[in-house]
């Protein structure tokens, strides 16, 4: 089968098992349940998710493969009690219908336990819905696995907010070298771990070198190659050693969460004090957020939005950008005040609309100023009294987090269930009585949009189909968001700024800008022309834009021309010296070279080791673009956009990455065991290779690339930098003609094209 919808309609679905070991007793305690296709191009996980997120078929996709571990898991003759680990895809999660999945439960009552698996991504994404979602779990009897931690920082943000029962190691904590990253992880994990009883489960356990890694790093539980790998039955042998979670955490009603200043314990003291000084606690808890960094979690509360003050702006765009996660609520509040920010408007009766809260999270630290609104009146705002507490109790901090988290978002019907196909939601602001020119709007094919510019952020107050579709997100989620959150790091900020300013002025604008579609932030082309809208006495009070996707223009004349410059008028990708390359992020070849040098220098003095590969792109795939005028080069731009956030996403933070040429980028690893440098560099370059080959979509369209990949290291191949990056890509190179004559995958790390 090659058609995603053929495999949907025949459930050619199955799950095979992987073995999760006790590292103590080395007994099978549990499964994890690994989702297979058929055989052909969708036969891997990754394929068959992919073409499904492709199709918008992704919530399909992942009911049929829980269905398929149950099921599956259920079959076997295994003793009781039976284990299984199910992912869950975070798009998904909050509105996967699981009545099957109960069912199939309830079938065999007190043989089959789930533990669900869940990432980060989810609650950074949909935070009330997930919450509620999870509560639900946990009534249910199921447990929870917060996945991939140590992949991402914001994994240890969100874990004492999501409270699993089983932390997931990454494998990459497990198969590098000890780092300040990697110590930083075994810290937070740790303390959570005491704290909770949570159990720790180390993946990609291959070696016993892997294995005395995991056992080191504090973990319990064990999964890997050394163990078994999926097979597609449960292991029969008994599972003595059940797995034994820490007790359930008694949680509040998630219907009518208490107030933030609610969840103050009974005899707390209380403090008064007027609101100047509350402003000062506020930016203390703020300055200390910025510093815990990309392992914290920051909820605040303003009462209405006209207390977001422009430096308030200030303060909360700086916390967005160096923070995990942040969320502001208030009256009149919308979805999203800021870029990185999320925001959430309070009900009249909602008890936070008299509070003033600031709650920061993270795994060593917990701070919550909790304050209620006295109710003076006639008196200046700064004066205005407030009764207050600053708590680091723990417990306190993350209840009063959670009783705001689970107002981001609205609340719907239930998050275990789904409108479906057949009843569709009403459009977004639609009304019988709807203005006639609204009603036209609705009915354009190009994706049109009005935005309230009275309002912080520019909240959209309308959107058309057209609209929804270019954003790859349902309408009813798009009106009271900000236009900006389909920007991205890439995105041009001075074509922003030009937008943004022309239509303060007054003045029509046409601009291009590269944006972001959907839950996978598939990059896109959108040419956006905004018009002002002025009232009676000449303020610019809104602002209709027309989007469109220039992404697969073939027209002459329509797509927008480099003449010089790169599309959409960002900076030619050529350009030398800025620091970082315009159009990927990374860094450019001079920057890239001091940064490299300095590595290098620092390598030889501490005695590690340190490798570059150089990263070629080539294949029909890339070639093509080059014969289809703007539309090709803007195509391939897409391409090495999600190319570069495929090569950022695998590497370590202490590793460099650059672009080079056209289609070639350079990496450093740097840090690497002297002894073991070449062979850990080809392990690396292997799997950058597989991950950079696997097909994109660009323009709705499967595009395949071939990718060769040359290695150089020190030791193994001495001399400067610049004799190590020619060594590279002169390796490169030879792979690349070696396929031409052969077509293989060649990302081999040794030199001279395999033979």
């Amino acid at each position: 089968m090659h058609r995603i919808q053929d495999v949907l309609a025949r459930g050619a679905v199955r799950s095979e098992f992987q073995p999760i070991v006790d590292l103590v007793s080395g007994d099978v305690v549990a499964h994890e349940a690994l989702a297979r296709g058929p055989e052909g191009p969708l036969q891997t996980p990754d394929a068959l998710f992919a073409a499904a997120r492709g199709e918008g078929l992704l919530a399909e996709l992942d009911q049929l493969c829980r269905a398929a571990a149950f099921r599956g898991a259920l079959a076997q003759e295994v003793p009781t009690p039976l284990t299984v680990f199910v992912n869950v895809e975070p798009e998904v999660l909050d509105t996967a219908p699981v009545d099957e999945l109960l069912a199939l439960v309830d079938s065999a009552p007190g043989r089959l336990r789930i533990v669900l698996e869940i990432t980060e991504r989810a609650l950074s994404a949909r935070p009330a819905e997930l919450l509620r979602t999870v509560g639900r779990v946990r009534d249910l009897g199921w447990a929870i696995a917060l996945d991939d931690v140590g992949a991402d920082s914001a994994s240890l943000a969100f874990m004492p907010l999501l409270r699993p029962e089983v932390v997931k190691l990454d494998l990459r904590v497990v198969q590098e070298r000890p780092s300040p990253d990697v110590a930083a992880i075994v810290n937070a994990v740790n303390d959570y771990a005491e704290r909770t009883g949570a159990l720790l489960l180390a993946e990609g356990i291959e070696t016993e070198a892997h294995l005395a890694t995991a056992r080191g790093l504090g973990a319990s539980l064990g999964q890997g190659w050394l163990f078994g790998r999926a097979v597609p039955a449960p292991e029969a042998r008994p599972q003595v050693g059940e797995l034994r979670f820490p007790p359930p955490v008694p949680r509040p009603d998630d219907a009518v969460p208490p107030s933030p200043f609610a969840c103050l314990p009974p005899g707390t003291e209380l403090k008064h004090a007027p609101k100047r000084l509350l402003v000062e606690l506020s930016r203390q808890l703020e300055r200390q957020a910025v510093q815990l960094g990309k392992t914290c979690v920051v909820a605040a509360t303003f009462q209405e939005a006209r207390h977001v003050t422009p430096r308030t702006i200030d303060r909360y765009r700086e916390l967005a950008a160096a923070t995990a996660f942040v969320c502001a609520l208030g009256h009149d509040v919308v979805r999203q005040p800021l870029p990185g920010v999320r925001g959430a408007a309070l009900e009249a009766d909602d008890p936070v609309r008299a509070e003033w809260d600031v709650v920061v999270v993270s795994p060593h630290f917990a701070a919550a100023l909790l304050a209620r609104d006295l109710g003076d009146v006639g008196v200046p705002d700064m004066d205005r009294r407030f009764e207050y507490a600053l708590t680091y109790r723990r417990q306190t901090v993350l209840a009063a987090a959670h009783s705001l988290l689970l107002r981001v978002a609205p609340d719907g019907a239930s998050t275990l269930t789904r409108v479906p196909r057949s009843e569709p939601a009403p459009p977004a602001g639609a009304s019988a009585g709807e203005p006639p020119l609204h009603r036209a709007l609705r009915a354009a094919t190009s994706g049109i949009t009005i935005a309230d510019l009275r309002r912080p952020g520019h909240p959209l107050v309308f959107a058309n189909q057209a609209y929804a579709d270019l954003a790859g997100q349902p309408l009813g989620e798009l009106v009271g968001r900000s236009a900006r959150h389909l920007d991205g790091g890439w995105t041009d900020r001075a074509a922003v700024d030009r937008l943004v300013a022309a239509v303060a002025d007054g003045r029509k604008v046409r601009e291009t800008l590269l944006q972001h579609r959907g839950p996978d932030r598939t990059p896109w082309w959108s040419e956006v022309q905004a018009s002002p809208v002025v009232d009676e006495r000449g303020r610019v009070v809104q602002c209709i834009t027309v989007h469109t996707d220039v992404t697969r223009t073939r027209e002459r004349g329509q797509a927008p021309r480099r003449e010089g410059r790169g599309f959409a008028g960002l900076p030619d990708v050529s350009r030398e010296g800025a620091g970082t390359d315009a159009l990927t992020g990374l860094l450019d070849r001079h920057r890239f070279h001091d940064l490299a040098e300095r590595e290098l220098r620092a390598a030889t003095g501490a005695g590690t080791g340190t490798a570059l590969l150089s990263v070629g792109l080539d294949g029909p795939g890339v070639d093509g673009f080059g014969t289809a005028g703007d539309a090709g080069r803007a195509a391939a731009d897409l391409l090495l956009v999600s190319a570069s956030r495929r090569l950022q996403s695998r590497l370590r933070r202490s590793d460099l990455a650059g672009r080079l040429g056209p289609r070639e980028f350079l990496v450093a690893l740097v840090g690497l065991d002297r002894d073991t440098a070449r062979a850990e560099a080809g392990r690396i370059a292997a799997h950058l290779g597989s991950a950079l080959s696997a097909p994109y979509r660009i323009g709705g369209h499967p595009v395949d690339v071939s990718v060769s990949i040359g290695v150089s290291s020190c030791p193994g191949d001495e001399g400067s930098l610049g004799r190590l990056v020619v060594l590279a890509g002169d390796r490169m190179r030879e792979r690349q003609e070696a396929r031409r004559r052969a077509p293989v995958l060649d990302v081999a790390g040794e030199p001279g094209p395999r033979g």
